[in-house]
This record gives structure tokens, sequence and C-alpha cells, in this order.
């Protein structure tokens, strides 16, 4: 029996099994995630169970096509929060709190660094102010190739069309607490009740308050990875050499840098630099990366 685990946590597992059935298992002994290294079973996994008596016990984990990443506490190790998502949603403020390009870099470059097609979600765009913010960083971002999403959560702007996106496929909104994942997610399915990291649903099953994670299951079809907040907006596993490759407006000039293997922060000729010079790429970008860059190179030395 094929399932995907929707929810962890005390050591149970809730599994969504292939015809919809939803079963509690435990693990069978110590599982090799991904057939390789040993790690945790988290949401979004798909799981091999067998029925034992009036239990369930997953008996394997089939390799994940995407995990979504962050640091550890102590920032020297790779946690991985959800697999198998389809696509991530970067949600950000236009006002109370600002977004900056900064924070929105950060945002998407984090899921880039998980392969996993992020979206910038802008909300609060009903705000006094809000459209001098929320109109720039939509330019710049679509002029990159992102898909941005201008919402209100509170006045149901765009709401309709963040629902479309939502609705096939598992998805994770990502972004800093204040921006309103939860009131979003509330707008385009009323029966969510979803609350300081708490979700209930009307007729479902309880709360779990100790769970780290779950998958919620929205009535339009889609599924959307609830996962603990990103105070440490931080990437893990992706070398230096390849950071690079995170930024979609670089590839057009990689070829035109007169070093294999340039890192585009110090080296004569370098394709990306003139580009920036350039007007190209745009300069907050190549500061992201600049950033970024060091960021990687001190992980990576660990």
């Amino acid at each position: 029996m094929i399932g995907v685990v929707d929810q962890t946590g005390g050591g149970s597992y809730r599994v969504r099994l292939e015809d919809g059935l939803v079963v509690e298992a435990s693990l069978r002994g110590r599982l090799k995630v991904g057939g390789a290294k040993k790690e945790r079973v988290v949401i979004g996994d798909r799981v091999s169970l067998e029925q034992s008596g009036e239990g369930w016990a997953i008996e394997g984990v089939e390799q994940r096509t995407t995990e979504l990443v962050r640091r550890s506490r102590s920032k020297r190790v790779r946690k991985v929060l959800a697999a198998n998502l389809d696509r991530s949603f970067m949600v950000v403020a236009a006002k109370d709190p600002q977004a900056n390009p900064e924070l929105v870099d950060r945002l998407l470059l984090l899921g880039e660094s998980s392969r996993i097609k992020p979206t910038l979600v802008i909300n609060k765009v009903d705000l006094p102010g809000a459209g001098e913010v929320a109109e720039p960083l939509k330019n710049l971002y679509e002029s990159i190739g992102y898909l941005v999403l201008l919402v209100s959560a509170a006045a149901g702007v765009g709401v309709g069309r963040l629902e479309e996106e939502l609705c096939s496929g598992t998805s994770t909104l990502i972004g800093p607490s204040g921006v309103g994942k939860s009131s979003l997610l509330n707008a385009i399915d009323p029966e969510l009740e979803l609350r300081t990291g708490e979700l209930s649903r009307k007729g479902g099953t309880g709360r779990h308050t100790t769970v780290n994670a779950r998958i919620i299951s929205l009535n339009c079809g889609g599924f959307v990875a609830d996962t603990p907040g990103f105070g440490d907006i931080a990437f893990v596993g992706i070398p230096p050499s390849e950071l690079d490759h995170c930024f979609p407006e670089f590839s057009q000039h990689l070829s035109q840098c007169r070093f294999r293997g340039c890192s585009h922060v110090s080296e004569p000729d370098c394709g990306v630099q003139a580009a920036v010079e350039k007007g190209v790429i745009p300069a907050t970008r190549f500061r992201s990366y600049l950033k970024a860059h060091s960021e990687a190179v001190d992980f990576s030395s660990y």
C-alpha cells in the first residue's frame, strides 16, 4: 500500500492512502530515506505501508523529487521540512511589515536552492501606500521571469488567482511572520481555521498542538504543506559553484565569463559583472548574490 505522509509528531505519522483513506502509522525499524541518508520521515514523503493487526507500519520511503530545506538552529546541519513539493509561494507584505528586495531575494533563493519553483505573493495591497511598494517589486521580479501575484486577504483582492495556483499539486507558503499566510489560506478555503500554526477543519480529527508540520487539504483539490516558520531565511545544500543557477537572469551571461567556473565575485572579464555594470542585471540582485555566495562558502567549510 502506498501513501503520502500528511502529518508528523510524537513518533506517529498520519498517512493519506491512494484511495483517500487516512491512517495513523509508525515506523518499521530504521528506514533509509531516499535509499541513502538516514533521515527522518517528513510531510510529503511517499511511503509504502503494511497493515499489522489493527495498526499500520511504514516499511519504506520512496526517492524524493524535491526537498524543502532550512538550516538547523546550530546553522551547521540541513533540516528537511517537507518533501515532494511542486511549488513554493513566497509571501511578503506591501505594508505592515513592509517588504524589500533583499527579503524577497532570500525567499526566492530558498525556493530555487530547494529546486521548488517559486512564485512571489505580495499581500496587503489594499493598505494605504501599498502600491508604492508593490508595483516596483512586481515590475522587478516579473522582468526576471517570476510570476508575481498582488493580493489582499482582507479585501479579497487577487485571492481567486492565488486559489487557481494552489488548487493543483502540493505547494507551500513561506514568509516571515505577520505577512498574512494563514489569512490567505482562510480566504481561499473558509472551512479552514488556521491560527498561530494550529489547524482544524470542521468535522475533522481535531487539533494536534505538538505537531511540527502538516499538509492541509484544500476543498478545491490542492494540498498545502504547513511548515514551521522561517525565522532564519537561509538556504543549505547547494555548492557556491552552483549558486548562479539560482538567479535566472544570470543564465544568458554565464557564457561571456572569461574563466570557466567563474564565481562572479572578483574575477576579471566576468559576464555577470559586466551585465550589472550595464544595468541589465539589477544591482540589488547582484548584492543579494554576493551575500548568498559568502554564506554558501562559509557553510561549505563546516
